[in-house]
Protein backbone atom coordinates (compact mmCIF):
# COMPACT_ATOMS: atom_id res chain seq x y z
CA UNK A 1 0.00 0.00 0.00
CA UNK A 2 3.04 2.34 0.38
CA UNK A 3 4.40 2.16 -2.57
CA UNK A 4 1.27 3.10 -4.28
CA UNK A 5 0.79 6.12 -2.30
CA UNK A 6 4.78 7.09 -2.93
CA UNK A 7 3.93 6.05 -6.48
CA UNK A 8 0.40 7.92 -6.82
CA UNK A 9 2.78 11.17 -5.34
CA UNK A 10 5.72 10.84 -7.22
CA UNK A 11 2.88 11.41 -10.16
CA UNK A 12 1.95 14.18 -8.98
CA UNK A 13 4.95 15.47 -8.51
CA UNK A 14 5.69 14.66 -12.72
CA UNK A 15 2.50 16.05 -13.52
CA UNK A 16 3.39 19.81 -11.34
CA UNK A 17 6.59 19.57 -12.44
CA UNK A 18 5.68 19.26 -16.11
CA UNK A 19 3.07 22.26 -15.69
CA UNK A 20 5.83 24.28 -14.98
CA UNK A 21 8.27 23.62 -17.02
CA UNK A 22 7.65 24.93 -20.68
CA UNK A 23 9.72 22.46 -22.48
CA UNK A 24 8.53 19.37 -21.12
CA UNK A 25 5.56 17.85 -22.68
CA UNK A 26 2.56 15.08 -21.38
CA UNK A 27 0.23 14.80 -24.37
CA UNK A 28 -2.82 12.75 -24.48
CA UNK A 29 -5.91 13.60 -26.10
CA UNK A 30 -7.35 14.00 -22.41
CA UNK A 31 -6.45 14.87 -18.76
CA UNK A 32 -6.69 11.39 -18.10
CA UNK A 33 -4.30 10.20 -20.80
CA UNK A 34 -1.99 13.25 -19.39
CA UNK A 35 -2.95 11.28 -15.60
CA UNK A 36 -1.39 7.63 -17.56
CA UNK A 37 1.88 9.20 -19.20
CA UNK A 38 2.61 10.92 -16.13
CA UNK A 39 2.07 7.50 -14.20
CA UNK A 40 4.29 6.15 -17.08
CA UNK A 41 6.77 8.38 -16.36
CA UNK A 42 7.00 7.76 -12.67
CA UNK A 43 7.08 3.88 -13.10
CA UNK A 44 9.84 4.60 -15.78
CA UNK A 45 11.95 6.85 -12.70
CA UNK A 46 11.47 4.39 -10.00
CA UNK A 47 12.61 1.54 -12.65
CA UNK A 48 15.64 3.85 -13.58
CA UNK A 49 16.65 4.66 -10.24
CA UNK A 50 16.44 1.29 -8.60
CA UNK A 51 18.35 0.01 -11.35
CA UNK A 52 20.17 1.90 -13.09
CA UNK A 53 21.15 4.76 -10.83
CA UNK A 54 23.20 2.84 -8.71
CA UNK A 55 25.69 0.99 -11.31
CA UNK A 56 25.99 5.23 -12.86
CA UNK A 57 26.89 6.52 -9.21
CA UNK A 58 29.41 3.53 -9.01
CA UNK A 59 30.81 4.35 -12.31
CA UNK A 60 31.25 8.15 -12.02
CA UNK A 61 32.31 7.83 -8.24
CA UNK A 62 35.75 10.09 -9.41
CA UNK A 63 34.27 12.81 -10.82
CA UNK A 64 31.22 13.11 -8.13
CA UNK A 65 34.16 13.65 -5.52
CA UNK A 66 35.70 16.38 -7.79
CA UNK A 67 32.87 17.91 -8.27
CA UNK A 68 31.74 17.96 -4.50
CA UNK A 69 28.59 15.53 -5.37
CA UNK A 70 27.40 17.87 -7.89
CA UNK A 71 27.47 15.45 -10.80
CA UNK A 72 24.22 13.86 -9.17
CA UNK A 73 22.81 16.28 -10.71
CA UNK A 74 23.73 15.63 -13.99
CA UNK A 75 23.06 11.71 -13.51
CA UNK A 76 19.49 12.63 -12.70
CA UNK A 77 19.28 14.54 -15.43
CA UNK A 78 20.26 11.76 -17.54
CA UNK A 79 18.40 9.55 -16.08
CA UNK A 80 15.28 11.76 -17.15
CA UNK A 81 16.47 11.94 -20.51
CA UNK A 82 16.23 8.27 -20.98
CA UNK A 83 13.12 7.79 -19.23
CA UNK A 84 11.85 10.80 -21.93
CA UNK A 85 13.07 7.78 -25.01
CA UNK A 86 11.35 5.17 -22.69
CA UNK A 87 7.79 6.56 -22.17
CA UNK A 88 5.51 7.34 -24.96
CA UNK A 89 3.63 11.17 -24.76
CA UNK A 90 6.64 12.35 -22.71
CA UNK A 91 8.98 14.97 -24.07
CA UNK A 92 11.64 16.46 -22.65
CA UNK A 93 12.90 19.20 -24.78
CA UNK A 94 16.96 19.71 -24.00
CA UNK A 95 20.02 18.51 -21.05
CA UNK A 96 18.82 22.06 -19.57
CA UNK A 97 15.38 21.12 -19.71
CA UNK A 98 16.01 17.79 -17.70
CA UNK A 99 17.90 18.74 -14.93
CA UNK A 100 15.35 21.68 -14.16
CA UNK A 101 13.08 19.08 -14.41
CA UNK A 102 14.46 16.96 -11.61
CA UNK A 103 15.47 20.17 -9.38
CA UNK A 104 11.69 20.63 -9.55
CA UNK A 105 10.56 17.30 -9.61
CA UNK A 106 12.59 16.60 -6.34
CA UNK A 107 11.38 19.65 -4.46
CA UNK A 108 7.64 18.70 -5.37
CA UNK A 109 7.97 15.18 -4.33
CA UNK A 110 9.54 16.28 -0.83
CA UNK A 111 6.92 18.78 -0.41
CA UNK A 112 4.25 16.23 -1.08
CA UNK A 113 5.77 13.28 0.70
CA UNK A 114 6.00 16.00 3.96
CA UNK A 115 2.15 16.59 3.24
CA UNK A 116 0.69 13.21 2.31
CA UNK A 117 3.30 11.55 5.05
CA UNK A 118 4.67 8.91 2.88
CA UNK A 119 7.84 9.13 3.71
CA UNK A 120 7.29 8.43 7.48
CA UNK A 121 8.19 5.27 9.13
CA UNK A 122 5.70 2.76 10.37
CA UNK A 123 5.37 2.87 14.50
CA UNK A 124 5.75 -0.21 16.44
CA UNK A 125 2.48 -0.71 18.58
Amino acid sequence: MKFIAKLLVSTLAVLIAAWFLPGVTLSGESDSDRFLTGLMVAVALAFLNAVLKPILVFLTIPITILTLGLFFLVLNALIILLADKLVNNFHVNSFLTALLFSIILSVVTSVLEAVFGTNKKEENK
